[in-house]
C-alpha cells in the first residue's frame, strides 16, 4: 500500500458507546445511519456534512435495515420492528424551519411492523427477515413486505429453528454480540432486481455451488447466511423448497464479520480467528473440486471489520489494521489444499497485518472508491467522531518510482494527518499523566500532614492547632454565648481544597435531663497557606443554661473521594475519610461570665432581696419559718510569693488585681474571654453566671501562721445565691491554680512555708479532735 491513510472528521456526535451500528444508504441523501445502542437513530448527510434528523424509538435499538427501492428504514428494537418512511422524513428535513438544527422525529406505534425481541434484520427483495432467540433455540422468520406503505400488513412466509448451544465460548466480553444476517448471491445472478445493499455479497459460481448445493445454484436462489454469537456459520437457500437451516462451520467465538472476494468467503471471529473458504482441487485420486477451509489467526480482539477488494480492514479498538488476503491465492495456494470441513492453519508471518495508525474505531463500513484507486471507509470512533478514512491502494504500476505532484501533496497530507492523530493521542495521555501526578502530589501532602499531626507532640504545641474566644451577644432580646474558633496553620504545608475543620461540642451534662449530648460542626475552607488562619463561629449556650464545662474536640478531616472518585472512596475504610485530631478546648464557668458594673450588680441584688423578703413573709405566714437570704460562698488561698514568682510581678504591683486579671483575661486551655466584656477596676468583680445568677469575685491579701512563720497569701472568694454557680467557679479556679502550680519553680521558699503551715494546721485539727473525744461536753 502506497502512502498513508488520511483521516478526516466529518462530525462529532459527542457520545461514546460500544457496540454501535453504522449503515450507509445508496443514493437518497448520501445518507449515513448511526445507532449507539440507545433508543435514537441518527441520519447524517455525508455530502453536506450535516446531521439531518434524529429519530426516537420506544426502546433501545438492536439493528436497522434500509429499503432503497421503497425508501423505508426498518429499525429493530426490544419492543418490535418499526418502519419509517424516508421520503416524508426528507421533506421535514428540507423544510426552512429545520435548516439550522436536526429534525427530531418520534416514532409511534402506528409504524409497528412485527413482534418484539428482534436482534438482527435483513432485506431480500420484498422479504423482511429477522432473527430472535426463543428460550433454547434461534428463530429465523421471513415476512412478505406489503406493496403499499401499510406497516401492519406484513404476511409471515415461514420460519427456521436452530438449537442454542452452550454460551461458554463467548464470554470474552461483558456484552454479548448480536447475530449477523446477510444474503449471499451467486456471481452469475442478475443483481439489478435484487437491490443489493451492504448486507448482500457476491460469491463465485463454483464456490456457491460447492457450499450451498446444486439446487440453490440452478434456481439462482439467494442464500440466507447467519453468523451466531456462539461462532456457528449457518445458511439456508431462500427459493429451494424444503430447505433447513444448516451449520456450515464454527469459529468457536462470536462472529464479527462475514464477506467475500474473488471466489473466497471470509469470516472473522472476535478473538482474531479468520476462516477463508475457497474451492480447491480434491486431488488426483478424488478428482473435481471441493471446498477448502483455511484458518489463520490475527492479533485481536476484533471490534469491527469490513472488506474492500482483497484487503480486510479491522479495528482492535486501539488501532486500525489491514490484512492483504491476496497472499492467500498466490503464495499459499498449494499448501492450503484441504477437504471440506478441514481447518488448515496458515503461517502467521504470511498474514501479519499492517497498522494504519488510526485509534479508537468501534464501527466500520465501506463507503466508496474513486477512480484513482483510493478506498474510502466510514468509521465511528469511541469519542463520538464520524470519520472518513481514505486508503490508497497499490496499483498495477506501483513499481514506478515517479510520483505525480498530486501524489506528493497527498503524501504530505497523509503525514500531517498521522502527526495530528498522534498529537491528539499524546495530548490525551499527557492530560491523564498530569491528572495522576496532581493526585499523587495531593496524596503526598495529606500523608505529610498526617505524620506531622501524629508525631506524638502535645496538642497545644502542634504547628496546626485551634484556639478560641468566648463572647456574649444579644439577638431579639435573647442573650447567647458564642465561640469564635480560629484554625492556625503554623506548618510549612498548604491545606489544599478538600480539608474540613470538624468540631465536636460535648457539654458536661444536660442540666434538665441529666444526659450527655454532643453536637458536631463541619466547616469546609479554601486552601490555607502557611501562616494563614481560618475563623469560624458556633453557638455554645443560651442564657440560663449551666451545662459547663464544655469540651470541644477539634480535628481536620480530608475526603479522598475528590481525588479517587466516589466509587473508589466507598471501598476504603471510613468511606475514604481521613480524620486527624488537633487539640481539645475547654470552656468553663470563668469563660462564660458576663461582665456587669457594680451599680447594676447592686440593683439586681436589691431586686432579689425584695423578692426574697416577700417570699419569706409568705412562708412565715403559713408556718414555713424564715428561709433567710441565703448566700453561698467558697474561697481558695494561694501564696502571694508564689503568685509573684509565677506571674513575674514586681513591686508595687497588686497581687490581688493581677490574680483576677490572670484568671479572667488570660487564655486557658486554648480559650480566652473577650477583653472588653469584663470590668476590672479593682480587686472586686461582679459578673452574671451562665445560669443568670449574679456572682461576686473578691481577691485580697492576708497573712496566716504564727509570728515566727508568717506567710502572705492571696484569698479568692466567690459569693452567689446559686450553689451551682459557686461550685462551677470553684472548679474553674482550681483548674487554673493547678496549671499555675505546675509552672512554679520547684521547692521555692513560699512553697516550703505553705507545706509547713498545712502540716501544723493538720496537727492542730487532730489534737482538737482528740481532746474532744477525751473530755466530752
Amino acid at each position: 500500500m502506497e502512502g498513508r491513510c488520511v483521516v478526516e472528521t466529518l462530525t462529532k456526535f459527542g457520545f461514546s458507546s460500544d457496540p454501535c451500528i453504522l449503515k450507509v444508504g445508496s443514493c437518497l441523501w448520501n445518507d449515513v445511519f448511526l445507532c449507539t445502542g440507545d433508543d435514537e437513530v441518527y441520519a447524517f448527510n455525508s455530502q453536506d456534512r450535516k446531521l439531518k434528523a434524529i429519530v426516537h424509538f420506544p426502546a433501545p435499538v438492536s439493528d436497522l435495515a434500509v429499503d432503497d427501492d421503497k425508501q423505508i428504514l426498518y429499525v429493530a428494537c426490544w419492543k418490535g420492528v418499526y418502519g419509517v418512511c424516508l421520503s416524508s422524513l426528507l421533506c421535514r428535513v428540507q423544510s426552512p424551519d429545520t435548516s439550522s438544527c436536526p429534525s427530531h422525529v418520534k416514532v409511534s406505534d402506528d409504524h409497528f411492523v412485527i413482534g418484539e425481541g428482534v436482534l438482527a434484520l435483513l432485506l431480500i427483495n420484498s422479504t423482511l427477515l429477522n432473527i430472535t432467540q426463543r428460550d433454547t433455540s434461534w428463530l429465523l422468520t421471513l415476512h412478505k413486505i406489503a406493496e403499499e406503505s401499510i406497516f401492519s400488513s406484513y404476511e409471515m412466509l415461514g420460519s427456521f429453528k436452530l438449537p442454542v448451544v452452550s454460551d461458554t465460548v463467548h464470554h470474552s466480553t461483558d456484552k454479548c454480540r448480536r447475530p449477523l444476517l446477510l444474503c449471499v448471491h451467486s456471481a452469475d445472478t442478475d443483481a439489478s432486481s435484487d437491490g443489493l445493499s451492504s448486507n448482500h455479497i457476491y460469491l463465485g459460481a463454483i464456490l456457491f455451488k460447492l457450499l450451498f448445493g446444486i439446487d440453490a445454484a440452478l434456481a439462482k436462489s439467494p442464500v440466507i447466511f447467519c453468523g451466531l454469537p456462539d461462532g456457528r456459520l449457518c445458511f439456508t437457500p431462500q427459493r429451494v423448497p424444503g430447505s433447513q437451516l444448516k451449520v456450515l462451520h464454527s469459529l468457536e467465538q462470536p462472529v464479527v464479520f462475514v464477506g467475500a472476494f474473488a471466489g473466497c468467503l471470509v469470516a472473522v471471529g472476535e478473538q482474531g480467528r479468520v476462516v477463508l473458504i475457497t474451492s480447491q482441487q480434491a486431488g488426483p485420486e478424488g478428482g473435481g473440486l471441493r471446498a477448502a477451509f483455511s484458518e489463520v489467526c490475527i492479533p485481536g480482539p476484533v471490534v469491527c471489520a469490513c472488506l474492500d477488494g482483497q484487503s480486510l480492514y479491522y479495528s482492535t479498538g486501539s488501532d486500525l489494521l489491514v490484512l492483504d488476503l491476496s497472499l492467500r491465492s498466490t503464495g499459499g495456494s498449494e499448501s492450503a489444499k484441504g477437504e471440506v470441513g478441514s481447518s488448515n492453519k496458515r503461517d502467521g508471518a504470511l498474514y501479519q497485518p499492517t497498522s494504519l495508525n488510526v485509534c479508537g474505531v468501534i464501527a466500520l463500513v465501506q463507503h466508496a472508491s474513486n477512480t484513482a484507486g483510493e478506498a474510502q471507509l466510514l468509521g465511528l470512533s469511541s469519542r463520538g467522531q464520524l470519520q472518513k478514512i481514505i486508503l490508497p491502494i497499490r496499483g498495477q504500476d506501483a513499481s514506478s518510482s515517479n510520483l505525480a505532484s498530486s501524489h506528493v501533496g497527498r503524501s504530505i497530507k497523509d503525514v500531517l494527518a498521522a502527526i495530528g492523530d498522534i498529537y491528539e493521542r499524546s495530548s490525551v495521555l499527557k492530560a491523564a499523566i498530569k491528572s495522576k501526578n496532581q493526585t499523587m502530589q495531593q496524596l503526598n501532602q495529606v500523608l505529610n500532614i498526617s505524620f506531622l499531626l501524629n508525631d506524638g507532640a502535645d496538642s497545644q504545641e502542634k504547628s496546626i492547632h485551634c484556639h478560641a474566644t468566648t463572647c456574649w451577644s444579644t439577638l431579639l432580646g435573647k442573650d447567647s454565648l458564642n465561640l469564635k474558633c480560629i484554625l492556625d496553620n503554623g506548618s510549612c504545608y498548604v491545606l489544599e481544597r478538600g480539608w474540613t475543620l470538624s468540631i465536636t461540642v460535648s457539654p458536661l451534662c444536660d442540666s434538665q435531663r441529666g444526659e450527655s449530648c454532643s453536637t458536631h460542626y463541619s466547616f469546609p475552607f479554601h486552601p490555607l497557606h502557611p501562616g494563614g488562619k481560618v475563623e469560624v463561629s458556633l453557638p455554645l449556650a443560651s442564657a440560663g443554661e449551666s451545662s459547663f464545662p464544655v469540651t470541644l474536640f477539634c480535628s481536620l478531616v480530608f475526603s479522598l473521594s475528590g481525588l479517587l472518585g466516589e466509587e473508589a472512596a466507598l471501598g476504603l475504610p471510613n468511606r475514604g475519610l481521613v480524620s486527624l485530631p488537633l487539640n481539645t478546648l475547654t470552656v468553663d464557668w470563668l469563660h462564660a461570665l458576663q461582665g456587669i458594673s457594680p451599680t447594676d450588680a447592686a440593683s439586681q441584688h436589691c431586686n432579689i432581696d425584695n423578692i426574697q423578703a416577700f417570699l419569706n413573709s409568705r412562708l412565715s405566714g403559713r408556718g414555713g419559718g424564715d428561709a433567710g437570704n441565703l448566700q453561698h460562698s467558697a474561697s481558695i488561698k494561694v501564696s502571694s510569693q508564689l503568685l509573684r514568682d509565677t506571674l513575674m510581678l514586681r513591686p508595687p504591683s497588686n497581687v490581688d488585681v493581677a490574680l483576677l486579671k490572670w484568671l479572667l483575661c488570660k487564655a486557658h486551655e486554648g480559650v480566652m474571654v473577650q477583653k472588653d466584656k469584663l470590668v476590672l477596676s479593682n480587686s472586686v468583680v461582679h459578673a452574671r453566671a451562665p445560669n443568670g445568677h449574679i456572682i461576686k469575685l473578691t481577691a485580697k491579701e492576708a497573712h496566716v501562721g504564727t509570728e515566727e512563720e508568717l506567710l502572705a497569701i492571696t484569698e479568692i472568694q466567690f459569693e452567689s445565691s446559686s450553689m451551682a454557680a459557686v461550685c462551677g467557679m470553684h472548679h474553674a479556679v482550681l483548674r487554673r491554680v493547678k496549671s499555675l502550680l505546675q509552672r512554679a519553680p520547684e521547692k521555692s521558699s513560699s512553697t516550703i512555708k505553705m507545706q509547713s503551715l498545712c502540716v501544723r494546721q493538720a496537727l492542730q485539727r487532730a489534737e482538737g479532735r482528740g481532746y474532744a473525744g477525751a473530755y466530752p461536753s
